[in-house]
């Protein structure tokens, strides 16, 4: 069995992390590949089993659960979950590269909880509850209640943020992502 390296990212939504993960992707030379979740909710338009998630039923979630198949899992809504199954670490793993994760934050603080050594936790911090919140609004993708929502839920995670190897601030995306650039370089590497 190969083992290579866990890198999480997890932030508030609107922090950023979507982008400087897909920034890192970018870059061959640091041999990551991206986690792929499963869920069991509905295949969207567009959407494309085995690249966007791994689309199961809930009752064949519930089923890998009971065989302890994720190295995390979260019930979001009644039926419908999401994780991380270990399986997908290791075809990552087997293709000699590294995990990058685009995860919650606690999906993430339990991918460091099991993969102490092997993880690098990294939580990304907008500059401000202010900034975030015109962040989301700048992106008119979501009704004022829904971004009210997302802003409760973002003060609860930035609470968790000292929980985690690194709190990336994101106050300028350029900077932040030759920051991750930088630490992730010096992760796999070391």
């Amino acid at each position: 069995m190969s083992t290579g390296k866990l890198i999480v990212f997890s932030a508030p939504s609107g922090s950023g992390k979507t982008t400087i993960v897909k920034h890192l992707l970018n870059h061959k030379n640091l041999g990551l590949d991206f986690s792929i979740s499963a869920t069991s909710r509905y295949q969207r338009e567009g959407e494309i089993d085995g690249k966007d998630y791994y689309f199961i039923s809930a009752e064949a979630f519930q089923q890998k659960i009971a065989e302890n198949a994720f190295v995390e899992y979260e019930e979001v809504y009644k039926d419908n979950f999401y994780g991380t199954l270990k399986s997908e670490i290791q075809r990552i793993w087997d293709e000699g590269k590294h995990v990058i994760f685009d995860i919650d934050v606690i999906g993430g603080l339990n991918i460091k909880k099991q993969y102490p050594e092997q993880t690098l936790a990294i939580f990304v911090s907008p500059p401000s509850i202010e900034e975030l919140e015109k962040r989301l609004r700048f992106r008119q993708t979501e009704s004022d209640e829904k971004i009210q929502m997302r802003i409760d839920k973002a003060e609860k995670e930035i609470a968790e943020a000292p929980k985690f190897d690194v709190i990336l601030k994101n106050h300028d995306l350029e900077t932040a992502k030759k920051e991750a650039y930088i630490l992730i370089d010096e992760f796999v590497n070391s």
